[in-house]
């Protein structure tokens, strides 16, 4: 039988190693209680360590979170590269057909943070109340962000909080475990972001903090997020529990409204130069020397590109245009004509979002690329070019169109805070551009559309569209309104099961516990 083996080899330098098998449940702990956990020191290098392996785990925002959407291209790129994820970009997904495979990888650092909550909470007497507290803080924070982020992919999901040590050969069945209901998943995420709060009740919010930490805005931002989701998403297993849960949602984004703010230019969030600034309140970040990210796949390559495309104004562009000296990857993710056409030629988010070009001279549609900007990174003191753009997970950008969501939901008004938004991506041209508040329906797709062109690759489109509601306040997920053109629905209304994924088939095997979603099971 099949051992599953989890491995704990933390370096306190902030590196997380692990080796991990479908669902790893069982650490032997190589930093143990004994020769391990004995100073704050330790401590702080864990909690930086499981900060860092969130890092490492970035991808799952955009793969989760925006493939599905609706927004990307499939197939051949416009520099007739072969683009990746086409199923899940097609919404084409079954049990052979996953998309993703065990969980994401995601239980390895759950396992991760359920060690450092069982050392911190019954053992490290050495910390004083305060600190300990905190330190509780942010790891519930972050359980409750994997475990959210497995809920709305996946449903009711495994729930392991403890760890036991291998001391010797042991089976795997010991470590089975096996889905909890959609509802008892959902309660468990709450438990954790609610701990997470009490932990932070000495904690005011404040803008002036490491952002690459999580933090008590971090832990209200995924609060407000938690509990939207519940409200909003009916899926088996889970009814949307409406007005009661976006009053909860509300009280959170309220502590978090006017303690940010919207930098006054759309691109200078986003800059190397410019990090941990007053917009951003929860960040990944990515430096030469220590980590960078996959901004190339999003890029042209020079031999493709230079001499080959056309501007805007139709002249062939000769030059190396973004300056990438050489370093775009094989171009695997771009962006829809479709989709980049909805934004008004004023909106500065679109230029500071995308280069345009044309593979031909008469400039239609048809001959139509763009390339992403906004993982451009930065050149580095040996003149080169790296991919070092943080990946912002949460931003005062995403608080504002989230409260306009609930002022939605509650029938109460949403216009000023998509103005708000719209007031820094439009500048001087904002006059004209002003939203008014409309329908239910009206204000969803309004708020869904800013948010679309204001999250590119931010992880936010796929489940943006799941959670938002039509006026029947069925999923935009299965309107056509909500796709880009607006011709087609994401995925059909007989085709709920969707709106979560798949188990892959060698987790299913590996797990005798597991039941598939529903509605991708097999005979």
């Amino acid at each position: 039988m099949k051992k599953i083996i989890y491995i704990i080899s933390l370096v306190v330098s902030s590196v997380l190693y692990t080796s991990c098998d479908a669902l790893d449940l069982a650490p032997e702990d190589y930093f143990g209680s004994g020769n391990y956990w004995s100073n704050e020191a330790q401590v702080s290098g864990y909690m930086t360590g499981m900060h860092s392996q969130l890092r490492s785990n970035y991808s799952m925002f955009y793969i989760l979170g925006e493939l599905r959407g609706g927004t990307q291209r499939v197939g051949t790129s416009s520099e007739n590269t072969s683009l990746d994820y086409a199923n899940l970009r097609s919404n084409v997904i079954d049990q052979d057909r996953p998309g993703v495979d065990n969980w994401n990888g995601l239980y390895s650092p759950i396992m991760q943070v359920n060690h450092f909550i069982e050392k911190v909470e019954n053992e490290c007497v050495f910390l004083d109340d305060t600190s300990r507290k905190h330190y509780l803080a942010q790891a519930y924070g972050l359980r409750a962000l994997y475990y959210f982020m497995l809920y709305k992919t996946y449903g009711g999901v495994p729930i392991v909080t403890e760890v036991e040590l291998l001391n010797g050969e042991v089976t795997a069945d010991k470590f089975y475990v096996e889905r909890s209901t959609p509802e008892a998943t959902l309660e468990f995420i709450k438990g954790d972001i609610g701990k997470s709060e009490t932990n932070y009740s000495d904690v005011t919010v404040a803008n002036d903090y490491n952002k690459t930490l999580w933090s008590k805005a971090a832990t209200l931002m995924l609060k407000a997020e938690i509990y939207m989701w519940s409200a909003k998403v009916t899926i088996s297993g889970h009814t949307a529990t409406g007005t009661e849960d976006l009053k909860v949602a509300e009280a959170a984004l309220n502590q978090i409204i006017g303690k940010f703010e919207l930098l006054p230019e759309f691109d200078k969030v986003f800059s190397t130069s410019n990090r941990n600034n007053k917009e951003v309140i929860f960040t990944l970040h990515f430096a030469d020397g220590e980590a960078t990210n996959w901004g190339g796949a999003f890029l042209y390559q020079d031999a493709v590109f230079i001499g080959q495309v056309y501007g805007r104004d139709g002249k062939r562009i000769e030059t190396d245009t973004l300056n990438l000296k050489g370093t775009g990857g094989v171009f695997r993710h771009e962006y829809t004509y479709d989709f980049w056409s909805t934004y008004d030629s004023k909106d500065t988010r679109r230029d500071a979002t995308f280069l345009e070009y044309y593979t031909k001279d008469d400039m239609s549609p048809e001959s139509f690329g763009c390339v992403l900007k906004k993982c451009i990174g930065s050149i580095n003191s040996n003149n080169s070019r790296i991919y070092d753009t943080d990946v912002i997970v949460y931003r005062y950008a995403d608080a504002l169109l989230m409260m306009a969501e609930v002022a939605n939901g509650l029938g109460k008004s949403c216009s000023s805070y998509i103005n708000d938004v719209r007031k820094r991506a439009y500048g001087d041209d904002y006059a004209g551009h002003e939203y008014t508040d409309g329908s239910f329906e009206t204000n969803e797709l309004a708020i869904l559309h800013e948010r679309d062109k204001e999250f590119v690759w931010e992880g936010k489109r796929w489940f943006d569209v799941v959670r938002m509601q039509d006026a029947s306040h069925k999923s935009l997920a299965f309107s056509a309104s909500a796709s880009y053109p607006a011709t087609k629905a994401l995925i059909s209304t007989n085709e709920e099961h969707k709106l979560l994924w798949p188990l892959d088939i060698n987790t299913m095997n590996i797990n005798p516990l597991l039941e598939q979603t529903p509605g991708y099971e097999q005979d």
